[in-house]
């Protein structure tokens, strides 16, 4: 199924990784600038393999991007994929406020006797 521009598949995997917590987090401490992934891994408290874990997830959805600086893993954001998935969600969002309308309309006809 295509929504949009959009395929499931990628819609799955965005929606996946802005599901958790610590992912939305990433995505906006890295959008506000990037930072290395041990900088990142400082800001919780978890492991450094539990972030880069989370890091791993992020750039598959395309959310952030990677890039080796020397010996540093640097992490930015990629703001493209956050604007596919809130045109995804508009498109949403538009479908139900057609449904609602017409529930609306059919309530507000009463039917004939």
């Amino acid at each position: 199924m295509v929504v949009g521009n959009v395929d499931a598949e990628r819609a799955d995997q965005v929606f996946h990784a802005l599901a958790d917590a610590t992912r939305r987090d990433i995505v906006a401490v890295v959008l506000a600038g990037e930072q290395s992934v041990s900088e990142l891994a400082r800001r919780y408290p978890m492991s450094f393999a539990a972030v880069q874990k989370h890091v791993v997830v992020l750039e598959r959805a395309g959310l952030v991007t990677k890039r080796r600086r020397g010996r540093e893993q640097r992490v930015g954001g990629n703001i493209d994929t956050l604007r596919e998935a809130h045109h995804l969600l508009n498109q949403l969002e538009a479908a139900w406020r057609q449904r609602l309308d017409r529930i609306g309309a059919i309530l507000a006809d009463p039917p004939e006797a």
